[in-house]
């Protein structure tokens, strides 16, 4: 790898407090760009605005899909905004580079049925307590397995959560989320007989001494398996988009739950507006005067 991504990706770490999962697709994307060029004769360095464009087609011809070819020039991007701030090129050769058309594809969620499905059928504490967690926040899996056992503000019901580029807001918890993850502290203590001096809310044998996404992932799949949902329906970011939604059909505002989502841009919690329709339809039909009175003719 070189030099340059190298300096590229401690710049993501040190000034934009970029997380592990961020760093680690960053470099790929960048070794994959690097490989394209030196396999044509150039270099990160020396590579011109063409060659960008072909290492793109590239992509299209070997069946990237458009969701993948858009990080993948957005990582480009960023790399090379990143030389050019450096003087490390006298121009960017990414002027001009236009992104692959994307059709916006509506999150997958789970009904109301599912979710309580679910969250009933989990016997064991912890993982009640992360689908309750999970469910009543909208937390993205990697804040939820990563939770320190000091972000639960216990006499408030609140969970202060650190999230992307480290910005940190408080999420609410509802009451079935308190009670659960009360027990599950309990439990915790009993479990994990030097529970106090691990600070991971969901401590475990793993490298990061916390709960991995990966085991989280596995349970998951295997309790919607048990009520006869289809696992590959079935995900912690599956809930995520579950819960959003579900917040919007219940009449939640977009900022509410950007905040709750820590969305930095409301564009981006835009893509649950897919629920809006049928809300409006029964706004109308209960508030519309020609509704009303149409119901109260009947």
């Amino acid at each position: 790898m070189s030099a340059n991504i190298d300096a590229f990706l401690e710049m993501q770490i040190a000034e934009r407090g970029a997380s592990p999962n961020t760093i680690a697709a960053y470099q790929r994307d960048l070794q994959g760009l690097e490989h394209f060029l030196q396999g044509i004769g150039t270099n990160l360095v020396q590579a011109s605005n063409n060659d960008l464009r072909d290492y793109l087609a590239f992509l299209t011809t070997h069946h990237y899909s458009l969701k993948t070819q858009s990080r993948h020039l957005s990582t480009i991007r960023e790399f090379y905004r990143f030389l050019y701030s450096e003087n490390t090129i006298k121009q960017n050769p990414t002027d001009y580079l236009e992104a692959p058309k994307t059709q916006k594809s509506l999150p997958k969620y789970l009904s109301e049925e599912d979710v309580f499905s679910l969250i009933q059928q989990a016997k064991e504490t912890r993982l009640h307590t992360l689908l309750e967690v999970l469910y009543a926040s909208g937390m993205r899996v990697s804040e939820l397995v990563g939770l320190p056992v000091d972000a639960v503000i216990r006499e408030k019901k609140h969970i202060f959560v650190t999230g992307k580029g480290n910005k940190e807001r408080i999420v609410p918890l509802n009451e079935m989320a308190c009670e659960s993850l009360t027990k599950w502290l309990h439990e915790r203590e009993k479990k994990y007989p030097r529970a106090d001096k691990n600070k991971w809310l969901f401590p475990a044998k793993s490298k990061s001494g916390h709960l991995t996404r990966g085991t989280f992932f596995k349970e998951l799949k295997k309790l919607a398996l048990e009520i006869g949902l289809d696992p590959t329906k079935v995900s912690p970011h599956v809930f995520r988009h579950s819960f959003a939604s579900h917040m919007i059909a219940h009449e939640a505002d977009l900022r509410s739950v950007q905040k709750l989502l820590g969305h930095a841009d409301i564009a981006t919690t835009e893509i649950y507006t897919h629920i809006l329709p049928n809300r409006l339809k029964k706004v109308i039909e209960k508030s519309h005067p020609l509704a009303y009175n149409t119901q109260k003719e009947k």
